[in-house]
């Protein structure tokens, strides 16, 4: 008889945490910290690579390859940043 008020609760446990709302994720502000994440690591990245082809450690293919993924990570950032700045502008234009 014990083992099976041991099971119940385990069950019911189970199904109580299962059916417990949780609070929705803040998906702009996650999206954000992930995008800048992403963004610091490929410049970090890139710029290993820069190191190691001063120092010989690395071929040309992969420092081209590098400088690239750079240049594209940084037009992409400057793009999100002109919207944003576009996006709070037409914000500040907005009748009161």
């Amino acid at each position: 008889m014990d083992i099976k008020k041991s099971l119940a609760a385990q069950a019911y446990a189970q199904t109580r945490s299962a059916a417990t709302a949780e609070p929705p994720p803040n998906s702009a502000e996650d999206s954000a910290a992930r995008f800048l994440e992403t963004f610091a690591e490929t410049l970090s990245g890139s710029e290993d690579t820069a190191r190691a082809a001063m120092t010989g450690g690395a071929d040309p293919h992969s420092l081209v390859a590098a400088l690239a993924s750079s240049q594209t990570a940084v037009e992409t950032v400057v793009t999100v940043r002109d919207r944003v700045v576009e996006a709070y502008q037409e914000i500040l234009r907005m009748p009161v």
